[in-house]
């Protein structure tokens, strides 16, 4: 009950820390899933004992259509403790839609995002949490250090947050998944309903006071990466065509160039019969078809990229089936 203090209206237990709950979505991850599920807790345990977060508080593992032992893995670290909670997806969905759905899952207070290998550092959500008990909703976890990390996987890494940054997609640079959402922030995700789901841009778009906590990123505790350059590829495309036009727009102007570059050409072969009497160039007249031919099913590939987007979104299916919850 809510009591007067020197004619103030004071909540009892306003002081008390906030119920956090751990998302961690996980396919396949039991090489790992133990030990991070020990690291979890441990760090968990240090922030109820710091007072930043009510004893409550859980991780929440949610498989993702795993075929290994996974889910057992879950269920019986949920018998074993309170502290840990598992939600199993009736298929496979993708880590977007994974994440979504433990978001879903919260009743109240801030929830943080991380990935199963841990790689990224537990230790940053106790700063984490002291932004958000200043009035943050919602704080990043950029990655400072990526040396643990293979040169292919730095390299498309950065390639990847450059392409999206010249698409004109809002992106922080480092930042995968790993950030805390208070429940005003996580509302707002939550309130986007499309079907290509990328949480890296739609975050940014909610607004709310934000700031980030920087960590260095370590090597995986076991098993083998998820984002396969094929993976990485696809949640490119995903981004772009959720967040941008301008691969339109370079087609537009890749068709005014290709037309200018057309008037040019007939200008140029007028003159050179006129006054050179050249040879039929069979060969240059073969790069042109080719050159063109080309760039028309690019373009042709580019749109029906878009207009799959479209189809998808249109149906409005659901993004996902809770199978069982422990």
């Amino acid at each position: 009950m809510p009591k007067k203090e020197e004619g103030v209206l004071v909540h009892e237990g306003a002081d008390q820390p906030d119920v956090l709950t751990i998302i961690v979505p996980c396919y396949n991850e039991e090489p790992v899933l133990l030990r991070s599920a020990a690291c979890l807790a441990e760090q968990l345990q240090k922030m109820v004992e710091a007072g930043l977060v009510a004893q409550q508080s859980k991780v929440l593992f949610v498989d993702d259509g795993s075929t290994d032992q996974t889910w057992p893995i879950i269920t019986n670290l949920a018998a074993r403790s309170g502290s840990f909670g598992g939600m199993k997806l009736s298929r496979n969905v993708g880590h977007q839609n994974a994440l979504l759905a433990g978001l879903s899952a919260v009743q109240a207070g801030p929830s943080i995002t991380i990935d199963a290998d841990l790689q990224d550092s537990v230790a940053a959500m106790s700063a984490m949490l002291e932004h958000y008990r200043d009035g943050c909703q919602v704080v990043y976890g950029v990655r400072q250090d990526r040396s643990a990390d293979t040169l292919f996987k730095r390299t498309t890494a950065r390639l990847f947050y450059r392409f999206m940054t010249i698409m004109g997609v809002e992106t922080i640079e480092d930042h995968a998944d790993y950030r805390l959402l208070g429940p005003e922030a996580r509302k707002a995700v939550l309130s986007f309903t499309e079907e290509n789901l990328y949480l890296r841009g739609i975050v940014p778009l909610v607004g709310f006071r934000t700031a980030s906590v920087y960590y260095t990123r370590t090597p995986r505790l076991g098993g083998e990466s998820k984002y396969t350059l094929f993976r990485m590829v696809a949640l490119a495309l995903r981004g772009v065509t959720s967040f941008s036009v301008v691969p339109l727009r370079m087609i537009a102007l890749l068709g005014v160039s290709v037309f200018l570059l057309g008037l040019m050409s007939i200008l140029w072969s007028v003159v050179d019969k006129l006054f050179f009497q050249p040879a039929i160039g069979w060969a240059s007249l073969n790069a042109m078809i080719c050159l063109i031919g080309g760039l028309q099913m690019l373009a042709l590939g580019i749109v029906g990229e878009y207009i799959g987007c479209i189809y998808t979104e249109v149906k409005r299916r659901p993004r996902f089936f809770i199978e069982q919850t422990t």
